[in-house]
């Protein structure tokens, strides 16, 4: 069996450092949508309207390579039709992202607190990927890997499309030194360094991960660097890269970061983001050799941990 052809390029250009949705139009065996139209009110009228469908017709959104699609042109399974979706005003996150590298490969961007990484849920342009695209004039910028919102610290991106899949291989492979930096309670009692183990489970929908019994899939070092005043800076090494591995094994040891609104308790869901109290966790370094190049490479955040200021 012959694979699918690779599809057109997209003929729209992003908006706000976001790419244009591409649809391929699926089989209709029984003949159910014998129009564009449709098949696009079937598939976008439940959540947007179909007024609001028919006013993307006419306003000329769904594009082909062709130009503008009319509603009334017969369904044709195969095609590729695209269109920018309509963007819910987002509050803007009032700290720049900084860029600590650049070369022909490779951004490593020094990412804010309450930046998402990429376009997820109601965060679209205000991301570190869409500022990035439009503030360095990279379209085709990509992730190599996520950094959980509320942390900040270094993210790896992509300048060249076909060299993305080396560098996600090689976060896969647990081949990147990663290095954090957060603040959070000190406690006398407890015995560091030491490393955590445990079952890690995160279901979708629910904000909080929690530790189950079982098989670990987790692990981190936790090392005390200095302590003062009742709080600790602490250096974490994570093995293994679990949805908030560090958060939970921070808290589990009786040590929530600074400023966490999800462990050990959950703050009121939902609720505006609080500028001035960041999560104390920093993503501080990373080291690796790189896949395309070969060469040794080390990058250190320029940030710094509001609760650890520097005296």
């Amino acid at each position: 069996m012959r694979g699918r052809a690779k599809p057109p390029a997209a003929p729209l250009p992003q908006r706000d450092g976001i790419d244009p949705v591409r649809l391929r139009l699926p089989e209709d065996p029984d003949g159910a949508w014998p129009t564009v139209r449709d098949h696009l009110l079937a598939r976008f009228a439940d959540a947007i309207g179909v007024r609001r469908v028919d006013a993307m017709f006419a306003e000329g959104r769904f594009v082909s390579v062709r130009g503008p699609v009319s509603g009334d042109e017969p369904y044709t399974a195969g095609r590729y039709i695209w269109f920018h979706r309509d963007f819910a005003p987002e509050e803007p996150v009032p700290f720049p992202v900084g860029v600590v590298h650049r070369d022909e490969h490779l951004v490593i961007a020094d990412k804010p607190h309450f930046l998402a990484t990429t376009p997820r849920g109601r965060h679209i342009t205000e991301t570190a990927v869409a500022r990035l695209r439009r503030e360095l004039d990279l379209p085709s910028l990509q992730p190599a890997h996520r950094l959980d919102r509320l942390t900040a610290g270094l993210v790896l991106f992509v300048v060249r499309p076909g060299e993305r899949g080396a560098y996600q291989t090689m976060f896969r492979d647990r081949l990147v030194r990663k290095e954090y930096e957060a603040v959070a309670p000190y406690d006398p009692a407890l015995v560091l360094p030491r490393t955590v183990r445990s079952r890690i489970v995160k279901e979708r929908g629910v904000i909080a991960a929690r530790e189950e019994p079982g098989e670990p899939n987790s692990e981190s070092r936790i090392e005390l660097l200095e302590h003062r005043e009742g709080i600790g800076r602490y250096r974490l090494l994570p093995a293994t890269g679990r949805t908030h591995q560090l958060r939970v094994h921070m808290s589990a040891l009786g040590l929530p970061l600074v400023h966490d609104p999800v462990y050990p308790d959950l703050k009121a869901e939902g609720a505006p983001d609080d500028f001035a109290r960041p999560l104390q966790l920093l993503a501080r370094v990373l080291e690796f050799t790189d896949p395309v190049t070969g060469e040794p490479r080390r990058f250190e955040s320029g940030l710094r941990l509001s609760a650890w200021p520097d005296r």
